[in-house]
């Protein structure tokens, strides 16, 4: 039995549409409805409930994503597979971060384009109704073991949304004379933070984490763990505390990218 669930901010009404639409195409789908309450345009909101229960659902599952305030407009509609080879799910939805979480989750995501008018709704398309015209139609159709490619053609500049990305956060302790920047932040709670040769934001700025001055250019700034065994901001010849305008005392968000 085909499974399709369906995650909307679309309340009481509007989901039994879409409801009608994907049991046309295919009548024997089991519906299940993760939830209709996402706050109204919280697209964040959404993709957490997908993220968070697409591990429980079996292979070749399809869930369709309608938390959607760009209907109408220049966005796109994407189709999404993910997971191991064989034991793939299938996401419908806008192109706008929803789905991006939950896929990425189960591994292997590759993201489509849906532009084929054919997989559609006959009828013409609404230009505020794309979950019932456009995701519910297409869902339904992957259900049925429709191949993705039928939908598009693949993408690579989706919009993204990423729950994984993580902060540390301290402060300015200590400048030396050649202006680099001694933070409170722990060599352990960097190294389980990131690996040398990553990049990662500093106050918003992008920098490497390196494990010496040498591994960048001149000029260039970087992270690093100190020989104080703290973590270090440094600009390679340069003087971190002016280019960052940091002095102590001054808080430090280093970013995951």
């Amino acid at each position: 039995m085909s499974i399709i669930s369906l995650t909307t901010d679309f309340g009481g009404l509007y989901p039994a549409a879409m409801k009608a639409v994907i049991l046309g195409i295919n009548p024997e789908a089991q519906i299940v409805d993760v939830t209709h309450s996402i706050r109204q345009a919280s697209i964040r909101e959404g993709a957490f409930a997908l993220y968070s229960l697409v591990p429980y659902f079996p292979a070749k599952s399809v869930h369709i994503g309608v938390v959607d305030p760009g209907v109408g407009t220049s966005r796109r509609a994407l189709a999404l597979k993910a997971g191991p080879e064989g034991e793939e799910q299938f996401f419908v939805g806008p192109d706008n971060g929803l789905m991006i979480p939950a896929a990425r989750r189960l591994g292997n995501m590759e993201v489509y384009e849906i532009t084929n008018r054919e997989i559609m709704l006959n009828s013409e398309i609404s230009a505020t109704f794309h979950g019932r015209d456009i995701f519910a139609p297409v869902g339904a159709r992957l259900s049925k073991g429709m191949p993705i490619d039928v939908v598009g053609n693949r993408v690579s500049d989706f919009v993204n949304l990423d729950f994984e990305r993580q902060f540390l956060v301290g402060e300015v302790v200590y400048t030396d004379n050649f202006g680099n920047v001694i933070t409170n932040i722990p060599e352990d709670a960097v190294l389980k933070f990131r690996t040398f040769g990553s990049q990662v934001e500093v106050n918003g700025r992008k920098v490497f984490f390196v494990q010496t001055y040498g591994f960048v250019g001149q000029g260039d700034a970087l992270i690093l763990i100190g020989s104080h065994g703290f973590l270090e901001i440094a600009i390679n010849k340069g003087n971190a505390a002016l280019q960052f305008g940091l002095r102590s005392g001054d808080p430090v968000s280093i970013k995951v990218l």
